[in-house]
Parts: C-alpha cells; structure tokens; sequence
C-alpha cells in the first residue's frame, strides 16, 4: 500500500516527478533543498511509493524584457507616420480612429507626428469606445466602465486608419469594426498597431501597419507605457500572473 505524506514549501512551487529506488527515498527527502521546512499534513501534497517520489523545486521568475525604449518607441512611431502618408498622401479623404482605453496615446502620437510632418491641423482625428461591443460584456463579473467616444464627423465613405496599442486575440479589433458602423459605412477600414503578437490570434484579423512584430506565449504580457501615465515611453514584455 503506498505511503502518503505531505511537504509544506517555502517558495512557489512547481511539481516535478522522478523515480529512485525505495531504499534512497529517505536520503531524498532529507535533500530536497535549504527551502524544505518541514512535513505536514496540508499542503502541498508529496505521494511515495516504491518508485515514485513528487516533490517540489523552486519556480524560476521571469524578469521583465525590454521591446522598445523611448528612442525605438518614437522612430517606430515616426516609421509608421511616414507609411500612412505614403498611402494617403494629404489624408483629404481618411481619418485617424483611437481605440479607447490604451489605443488612444498611441493615436494622440501619431496624430501629432502627422500634423507636425505634414503641416496640416484638419487631420481628421476620432476617439472610439468599444464598451458595449465587446463579445464578453455579459461574461464581465463587474460591471464595466465606458471610455468617451469623440468622433465629430461623418465616417461614410471615408478610409479610416484605426489604431491600438497591441494586437493580441484581435476580438477588440472586432468590437471596434461593429462600433464603426454606428457612425456611417466607412470605404476602407485600415488597422494599425505598435505591437503585433502574432501567435495568439482568436479570429482571422491582421494589421496593415505594424510596429513591432513578437512572439510570444499566453504566460507573457506586453506591456505598453506611456509618458502621460506612467512617466516613461517603453514596451516591455512582463509575466502575466492572471495565468
């Protein structure tokens, strides 16, 4: 009949599986490691038999890595400008939409670069909130807070550049197309983005414009910072503890 015991550990654990002999189990347990406290009941749970042994080691902690600076940040951003201007010369007939929350300072910089480049203030400039339009907004356990939608004109018949910060899942891309509607029948729908992360796609959607192209897995978070609310332009690739 196997023995059954339990390890409380000091540090987040992870469980790994190997197996040894019955006869060095005993020098097993008394060398797990400086973060082996003591044996209880409780905790996290170590099974033995007669070839088998789980105990825990250490997680290792993934340190936050740099995408962009504020250097790269502003050339990717000025990239950007100049292929917009490249498709839409004077930008007579287009118009730049932010998506609300986060999509919006990247959509404030680039606004501003293309006025400064082009010498022109009439740049049609919109800002969207995709609240009610989100495919989960009655999965939410909380109620969810809208952000301003500011868009002044018509969007019928126009070529509509929409921004976001990072394209994860593209279900926020999604909302935002249903939510342009509302304001007339666009002639084309462009997306732009800072970050791509191309390998977590929900729903076959794919930006024109890119930034930063990266891949990644569902335990990393990109994280975009900006001057106006966080006092640093950088995008940097964090661990996302919500997984």
């Amino acid at each position: 009949m196997a023995t059954i015991a339990t390890i409380c550990y000091a540090h987040p654990v992870e469980f790994v599986a190997i197996r040894i002999p019955m006869k060095t189990i005993l020098a097993y347990l008394f060398f797990i490691g400086e973060c082996l406290l003591f044996f209880s009941i409780s905790n996290f749970e170590l099974c033995i038999s007669p070839w088998l042994i789980i105990f825990a080691q250490p997680k290792p902690t993934m340190q936050p890595r740099i995408i962009l600076d504020s250097k790269k940040l502003n050339l990717t951003i000025t990239r950007l400008c100049h292929q917009l201007i490249e498709q839409h010369k004077d930008f007579t007939e287009a118009a730049i939409v932010g998506v609300q929350p986060r999509g919006v300072f990247l959509a404030n910089r680039i606004f501003q670069k293309l006025t400064e480049i082009l010498k022109k203030k009439d740049i049609l400039y919109g800002k969207l909130d995709i609240t009610f339009y989100r495919d989960d907004f009655r999965l939410k356990g909380k109620p969810m807070i809208a952000d301003e939608t500011d868009i002044a004109f018509s969007l019928e018949g126009k070529n509509i550049i929409l921004v976001d910060d990072v394209l994860y899942t593209g279900r926020t891309i999604r909302s935002a197309l249903d939510a342009i509607l509302d304001y007339g029948r666009p002639a084309d729908v462009e997306l732009l983005v800072l970050i791509d992360r191309r390998l977590q796609r929900h729903l076959p959607i794919q930006a024109k414009y890119v930034g930063n192209v990266i891949d990644s897995i569902t335990s990393e978070k990109v994280k975009v910072q900006w001057k106006e609310t966080d006092g640093v332009d950088k995008v940097c690739m964090i661990e996302d503890k919500d997984e």
